[in-house]
């Protein structure tokens, strides 16, 4: 079988015929080359399968699933609270923060945001390939864009990226079987208005992560590999 990895977004099951779109079918035929009667795998949130080309016509790829590889996987919520940056940046932080396992992307519009406006199409497609090249089953969903405030409604276990704490470890015993946010602050940090808030939230645990001031997107990756490191 190829190593070939593609996210399918319909649904999978054993027999199903079905053809790709148009990019993945350019992808399979005509990038990677692979012919009438080979393999490739299709993935989704209900698991990986074996797919075999049956026919190539008009450059559409048309196939079948002759087997599951791998069932759905049972994963614990890990997500990912930041706010809008710069598009190169921004794609790198979404890529490795995929890589690292997050499950949802907050982007919450702070006081002190200067990017207040997401191309949410484009950084579905950054997630989806990173999942693609990551091994992932399950593809992380991003939200629209927040104010803090309807943040911090949610249930969660939040973890708060704070350069004036002194705390510089997880406790890891106190996260309950709620999501865990990492929350990351904008360029020119939080306001001191939204850290009180913040620090208001039932069970936050704030955490020092380097005593340097971050990048938003080298806190974001430092924070999430704390947490893997950890046994999260």
């Amino acid at each position: 079988m190829s190593n070939i990895r593609l996210f399918f977004p319909k649904s999978l099951s054993l027999n199903l015929t079905d053809k790709l779109d148009k990019s993945q079918s350019h992808y399979v035929s005509k990038v990677m080359r692979v012919k009438e009667n080979e393999v490739f795998s299709l993935f989704n949130n209900s698991g990986e399968w074996e797919a075999k080309i049956l026919n190539i016509s008009k450059s559409i790829v048309e196939f079948n699933v002759t087997k599951q590889l791998r069932k759905k996987e049972n994963t614990k919520e890990l997500w990912l609270a930041f706010s809008p940056i710069k598009s190169n940046y921004f794609n790198f932080m979404i890529q490795k923060a995929t890589e690292l396992g997050v499950t949802k992307f907050l982007p919450i519009i702070f006081d002190r945001t200067i990017v207040r406006k997401i191309n949410k199409e484009r950084l579905e497609k950054v997630i989806i390939e990173a999942a693609e090249q990551s091994n992932r089953i399950n593809v992380p969903i991003i939200e629209e864009p927040q104010k803090l405030k309807n943040f911090l409604n949610k249930e969660m276990n939040l973890i708060f990226t704070d350069i004036n704490t002194n705390n510089t470890k997880i406790n890891l015993k106190k996260l309950t079987a709620k999501p865990t946010c990492v929350i990351i602050g904008p360029e020119g940090d939080f306001s001191e208005e939204e850290r009180i808030e913040i620090l208001k939230f039932n069970g936050v645990q704030p955490i020092k992560i380097n005593e340097n001031i971050l990048r938003s997107e080298t806190a974001a990756i430092s924070a999430l590999s704390i947490i893997n490191y950890g046994n999260f």
